[in-house]
């Protein structure tokens, strides 16, 4: 393949690779009031391919993505008084079934349905540790201690589970899935609580910015190099 070809391709790929960046931190950004999401990130690679026999003029080196990453920080915990707000801080999700699925979240801001069952913003169910729904009396006041243990007129209802995952893949909605075997939790619950985005707003902008340019800068390098091959061809033909 000709050098201009690669070098083409080569730019081609970093751009698709900015455009990835670009994004991640849109999303990341219209997230920064969602609470218990967590900041993504992708991981680059350089991919070198020297099929040519080691000639310098013929080796691709270009950027390729390898996997979306979540950073699992703490975001900051705001109090709201509500007895079915609960808050991890430190490690772990809650366990949900959604529609027959089983899907792990930060975000603690619970109700009760219809038949008293202890439900998130969608309608999942949340699980205690035995993997079974966790029904509460609605007229009668809710304790949660540091644990996990759901208390009712100092009669034990549940303890609610919350499991531990060293890599987790976000599936929307602040909905994970575990990518990984489960893992030891150190935590604490607190009631009354919510934990908000882990995402730093002033950051993210900064990255935003960083990841136009390098779109911008992809391009207009593409266009250069296509109106040098045009010079070269009109040469060519003087």
């Amino acid at each position: 393949m000709a050098l201009d070809m690669q070098s083409v391709y080569i730019l081609a790929s970093g751009g698709s690779r900015a455009m990835e960046q670009l994004d991640t931190t849109t999303n990341n950004l219209a997230n920064v009031n969602t609470d218990g999401f967590k900041k993504m990130m992708i991981k680059e690679m350089s991919q070198r391919l020297d099929e040519n026999g080691g000639d310098a003029n013929h080796l691709f080196v270009f950027p390729r993505f390898q996997e979306s990453l979540i950073q699992n920080s703490q975001g900051a915990l705001k109090e709201t008084q509500n007895p079915l707000d609960f808050a991890i801080e430190g490690e772990g999700f809650f366990k949900i079934e959604l529609k027959g699925e089983i899907l792990y979240t930060r975000n603690g801001h619970f109700f009760l349905d219809a038949e008293g069952y202890l439900v998130d913003k969608s309608g999942g169910f949340v699980l205690d540790g035995e993997d079974k729904k966790i029904k509460l009396d609605p007229d009668k006041p809710v304790n949660l201690t540091k644990e996990g243990v759901l208390y009712q007129e100092d009669q034990e209802v549940a303890k609610i589970a919350v499991e531990n995952f060293s890599k987790t893949t976000a599936v929307g909605d602040t909905y994970y899935k575990p990518a990984s075997k489960p893992v030891a939790a150190d935590f604490r619950l607190h009631q009354g609580f919510k934990e908000s985005s882990n995402v730093n707003a002033v950051a993210e902008m900064s990255s935003l910015i960083v990841a136009q340019r390098r779109f911008e800068i992809y391009s207009n390098l593409i266009k250069s190099l296509d109106q040098l091959n045009q010079k070269t061809n009109d040469i060519a033909k003087a």
